[in-house]
């Protein structure tokens, strides 16, 4: 690709990474694409070294470059994961079970887009050089390829169970990264963020509704439906970043990222624990949603459980560990033969090619 220097330069290649996606879906085209910015929680910076100062406007208003790197490393990794999500539900277009899934699936991809162009109108607009660069590579980098920044945005989501499941627990974690980054100390950044929360939360309902619409409906064993949430619960749990993290204490410390509860949180942060605390806040709301889903099964049928925190991770203190989906540990021997029972497996997926093919499996969208 070309070298950008403007923004508009930037617009450029993004449709063109549009028309390599061989994006066609309702809608697309009349959508003006342009960069949204929303109210502040307060023009004050409002924890860390800097509390009670004025939030920085401009990057030259930041006053040491290493905050200015976080930062931009901040910007990056959330556009990153705006692409990527396109990438991954692309395919899902020509096999949406009804027009009003087709719609959904169509605002979803949309907005996911819009969320990284709002990023990377930060970038080119805010960070000079190294940002122009990173916006481009943000254009660059493909879900496909498996060279996504993050873990659960190099996953495959191959049919719409995939993609209900994928949108209730991916774009929840996305709901908690952007609650985050509204309280930050770059006032662009902080003022991105709630038009993002409004588009994201139908995100989180599609998936939710969804996944009700599926239960109710019965065709889909629990057992299947059970063997996705593993698939990408621990993925999600993934996305909150390592244990005692450094770089999560320093984003506080500097204003760049607060508490997922900043505004009615009342007891100080425990800056070493933070990705810790946002992790568990987020596995208790999914135990909710879950404990919803539960209401719909019958007696006779299993019910759906949330996968433990220390189940398959890839990142952090238990990353590599062999745990079962109740957090009980397993030899590693134990673990390769009960891993081969607790995924999607080939069967399931020829299971749901047919039901799928059948049709009615899913209950009709509400309007």
């Amino acid at each position: 690709m070309p070298r950008i220097g403007t923004f508009d330069d930037w617009v450029d290649l993004f449709r063109q990474w549009q028309k390599d996606l061989n994006l066609d879906m309702p809608g697309l085209n009349d959508y003006q694409f342009e960069a949204k910015f929303g109210d502040l929680y307060s023009p004050e910076i409002e924890f860390g070294d800097f509390k009670g100062a004025h939030k920085w406007e401009k990057v030259l208003h930041i006053p040491d470059q290493r905050i200015k790197d976080a930062l931009l490393n901040l910007i990056v990794y959330q556009g990153d994961t705006e692409f990527a999500s396109v990438e991954q539900q692309k395919n899902l277009i020509e096999t949406a079970p009804t027009t009003g899934d087709l719609l959904a699936l169509s605002r979803v991809m949309t907005e996911e887009m819009r969320h990284g162009f709002q990023m990377c109108n930060l970038l080119v607009n805010h960070f000079g050089g190294s940002g122009k660069l990173e916006a481009q590579k943000l254009l660059e980098r493909r879900a496909f390829e498996n060279n996504r920044l993050l873990g659960s945005f190099n996953e495959d989501v191959n049919n719409w169970l995939d993609f209900f499941t994928y949108t209730e627990f991916i774009d929840r974690d996305g709901k908690f990264q952007l609650k985050m980054l509204s309280h930050s100390a770059f006032e662009p950044l902080a003022r991105s963020m709630g038009p993002m929360l409004k588009e994201e939360s139908f995100h989180l309902g599609t998936g939710n509704n969804g996944l009700l619409r599926v239960i109710r409906k019965g065709r889909i064993p629990i057992g299947i439906i059970q063997r996705y949430f593993n698939k990408w619960v621990p993925t999600a749990y993934d996305l909150f970043g390592t244990d005692n993290s450094t770089s999560a204490n320093w984003a506080y410390v500097w204003g760049l990222k607060g508490r997922f509860n900043e505004e009615t949180a009342t007891e100080p942060a425990d800056k070493s624990h933070l990705n810790e605390a946002a992790r568990e806040l987020y596995r208790k709301e999914l135990q909710g949603l879950v404990d919803r889903m539960n209401k719909l099964i019958g007696e006779e049928q299993p019910k759906l459980l949330v996968p433990d925190i220390k189940f398959n991770r890839a990142i952090g203190i238990y990353a590599g560990e062999t745990y079962d989906l109740f957090g009980n540990k397993l030899t590693r021997e134990e673990y390769e033969e009960y891993s081969r029972h607790v995924f999607p497996t080939p069967e399931d997926d020829a299971m749901l090619c047919d039901i799928f093919k059948e049709g009615d499996w899913i209950e009709e969208k509400a309007n």
